[in-house]
């Protein structure tokens, strides 16, 4: 059983039990750290069981997958770690150049959805040719605008470069009053059904555990980021890891919005049987 997990701090409080041997995995089983987009494609590619897979990415395999319920990594306002950050007024950014990493497939999902139904702007999204922690890569770049996720996110905006930063967990909030759900925990089909229950109790746990022991995690979160202690547990905390109704709600208005823009196929949520 391999099961991904983002190096990201955000996931610090899923599997910073299991890091520590509070709620280890069931055996055998092994996990794989990567960037959202490489789990993504690892996932795809059967090279893993189970995984936090971007919500874009569920819906676009949604045949393939089925869902671990009541985990999922979302906001109910801001986020913090996903911002889009310019050099001018968003509105001005018409005909302009704006990079999209290859972090988040979600991210760029709803910067092109905002763009365009709420801004009322048609940039020129370009692929950077740099990762999202490489800020010193991506400031050389041509651009008016960057989409900047993750921990590198947290530390562009304690620098202060752009004028304009624009939350993308906010921006949405203010658009449809529902929480946002960026990525899942989904399973393949094909992977053994009780491993795969297993690994999801095991995550419920660590989760868990993770909530209530969020100062610790902010200390951690602190060392492997240089972002002060007091701001990792601000963000840690708020982040939602479950998948409530009220999250399914701005999840199936998210996947609706983009399939009206032919972003994603038309699909249903499935989840995995737990009992």
């Amino acid at each position: 059983m391999r099961v991904g997990r983002i190096g990201y701090i955000n996931c610090y409080p899923v599997y910073g039990a299991i890091d520590r041997g509070v709620a280890p995995l069931p055996v055998p089983a092994e996990l794989v750290t990567g960037t959202p987009s490489e789990l993504n494609d690892l996932l795809a590619a059967g090279e893993l069981d189970v995984s936090v897979v971007s919500a874009v990415e569920y819906a676009r395999h949604a045949r393939d997958y089925i869902l671990l319920p009541d985990l999922a990594i979302s906001c109910d306002g801001p986020v913090r770690s996903v911002a889009l950050f310019s050099r001018r007024p968003v509105g001005q950014l018409e005909g302009r150049t704006v990079l999209l990493t290859a972090s988040s497939r979600t991210a760029v999902g709803l910067l092109e959805l905002l763009c365009a139904d709420v801004w009322g702007v048609h940039p020129h999204f370009a692929q950077a040719r740099a990762e999202a922690s490489d800020l010193d890569a991506l400031a050389h770049l041509p651009h008016e605008a960057v989409l900047v996720i993750g921990d590198a996110a947290l530390l562009l905006a304690a620098q202060g470069l752009y004028p304009h930063r624009y939350d993308l967990g906010e921006e949405w909030k203010r658009w449809t009053d529902l929480p946002f759900v960026f990525a899942m925990w989904a399973a393949r089909r094909v992977a053994d059904q009780r491993a795969v229950r297993a690994v999801h109790q095991t995550l419920l746990t660590a989760r868990d555990w993770g909530l209530a022991n969020l100062d610790l995690l902010a200390e951690t979160a602190a060392t492997a980021t240089g972002v002060g202690v007091a701001d990792c547990r601000r963000y840690l905390a708020g982040l939602d890891y479950a998948l409530s109704y009220k999250h399914l709600a701005g999840l199936t208005d998210f996947f609706r919005r983009l399939a009206a823009h032919g972003l994603v196929p038309d699909g249903s949520l499935q989840f995995l049987q737990v009992a």
